[in-house]
């Protein structure tokens, strides 16, 4: 029997500089939904739905990290990852918005993009 606290990731919180253009991302390239129960916290947010009723919290909020530079391989920065059916069907989505991406460095079948704020993710086949 283990001894854990941690039973479940709930959700991972993302700095976006604006809305709209990061939902579009999430909506078209994902295929993510939106919450509606999300309360006013007073800033402009979303949180989009994940499987296991884990979320996506997207915070309109100003970035501290800004003028950080960050690496070109998101492997290589903090980043998001998410278990998908298909990589292929990752890529054409991306492919066709011409977001560029790079293909994991570990031999997995995974690669890593970055949405319009920056932000690095991760996506693993399997």
């Amino acid at each position: 029997m283990s001894n854990n606290v941690i039973t479940n990731l709930h959700h991972v919180s993302l700095i976006v500089e604006d809305l709209n253009i990061a939902l579009a991302f999430y909506q078209e390239v994902l295929g993510l939904e939106i919450d509606k129960t999300r309360p006013d916290l007073g800033y402009p947010g979303a949180w989009l739905l994940l499987p296991a009723q884990q979320q996506l919290h997207l915070m309109q909020l100003d970035d501290p990290d800004k003028n950080s530079e960050r690496p070109e391989h998101g492997g290589r920065d903090r980043h998001v990852a998410f278990s998908v059916n298909s990589i292929d069907y990752i890529a054409a989505s991306l492919d066709a918005l011409e977001i560029p991406y790079t293909k994991s460095r570990s031999g997995r079948k995974a690669l890593f993009c970055r949405d319009p704020d920056g932000n690095a993710l991760e996506f693993i086949e399997g």
